[in-house]
């Protein structure tokens, strides 16, 4: 199965997305959500053209990489910046500044952030109700 990897940026106004190992496939949109529907349609579209990329033919799976300011505003609704101080030890107003744009986490930050979400999920994978 093919990995694509789908880059999602934060601009201005809007989110915009773009495939960093296949060509042709690019979406927008005023959310995260309506960007990433916006590439599914994208890879839709593709698949009904003859020049389809070979990946888009075979089995696939898309995987999201954000940058800082996407990811943390995408989970803004649900996670606060106290939940992220407590699962990151990153300091609330740290995460404001990451946020609003006004700084960049350095790699060790955001890989403090991705290690505590990853742990996260793989913990609310193993819940049973």
């Amino acid at each position: 199965m093919k990995e694509i990897k789908i880059i999602i940026e934060k601009s201005s106004d809007s989110f915009g997305a773009y495939a960093e190992n296949v060509s042709g496939i690019y979406g927008a949109g005023d959310t995260a959500e309506e960007c990433k529907q916006s590439i599914l349609d994208a890879i839709d579209t593709l698949k009904e053209l003859d020049n389809c990329p070979g990946e888009l033919l075979d089995d696939y799976y898309l995987t999201y990489k954000f940058d800082a300011v996407s990811l943390l505003n995408y989970y803004k609704g649900i996670f606060t910046n106290s939940a992220l101080e407590k699962m990151t030890g990153i300091n609330q107003k740290q995460i404001q500044h990451y946020t609003s744009g006004h700084r960049k986490p350095r790699v060790e930050q955001r890989e403090k952030i991705e290690k505590a979400l990853h742990s996260l999920g793989k913990e609310l994978l193993a819940v049973e109700l």
